[in-house]
């Protein structure tokens, strides 16, 4: 079973992407789709009148649509697999994948080298890798003690790069970066610290960041 997840924020083009992806490959593939949304949706069933393949949706609810996916994906390749589906196209509303490990595998991304062919004069990513699934469990990635994120953002043509280890190393490296893209790969200790949910609403939240950073 392959599995493509074509991700992205509302009215961002992704149900586009989809039916162009059922149309390449619907003759070599046998295709199922499902749908990942926060509100009222009808993709699936757009979807399953137009090219006759299965179709569901869920709804995340009180989830994000990224944590929505990891609770429903094991159940979703099984559906899949019993409609006789080789190739499982998943359209969601979330887009950070941070937490979800059924990108584990991927067979490609392009991040990165779109950043460095865009060049974009007031780009720094920041990596955090703590080499693990920290959101289910902190189980290893496939990249822990195995790739090293620097060194691939220079494979992938970003040329301003640097690995920090501590907080004193992020704040020079942050302070003395120059004109982007840059890409700062922090390597952290796995693990989550016992503390409470964050007292403040994400308008509250944002705020903050952007003054933080001088907007």
């Amino acid at each position: 079973m392959r599995l493509v997840v074509v991700a992205g924020p509302p009215s961002a083009g992704k149900t586009a992407v989809v039916r162009q992806a059922i149309r390449s490959l619907q003759g070599g593939h046998r295709i199922a789709y499902l749908k990942i949304d926060v509100v009222r949706a009808f993709e699936d069933e757009e979807l399953a009148t137009e090219f006759g393949i299965p179709a569901r949706k869920v709804y995340s609810g009180d989830l994000c649509p990224d944590h929505a996916g990891v609770m429903v994906m094991r159940d979703a390749i099984a559906w899949a697999g019993e409609e006789g589906a080789d190739l499982l196209l998943v359209e969601s509303a979330g887009f950070c994948l941070r937490c979800s490990p059924y990108t584990t595998q991927g067979l490609g991304t392009a991040v990165l080298p779109v950043v460095a062919a865009e060049a974009p004069a007031n780009l720094t990513i920041v990596c955090l890798d703590n080499g693990a699934f920290g959101s289910t469990g902190n189980q290893p990635t496939p990249a822990s003690g195995l790739v090293d994120m620097e060194l691939l953002a220079l494979a992938a043509g970003i040329r301003n790069t640097c690995k920090v280890q501590n907080e004193e190393e992020l704040v020079e490296a942050w302070g003395s970066r120059g004109r982007g893209p840059n890409f700062i790969h922090a390597v952290l200790r796995p693990g989550n610290a016992q503390v409470p949910n964050i007292p403040l609403a994400p308008a509250e939240i944002r705020e903050r960041f952007m003054q933080a950073i001088g907007r």
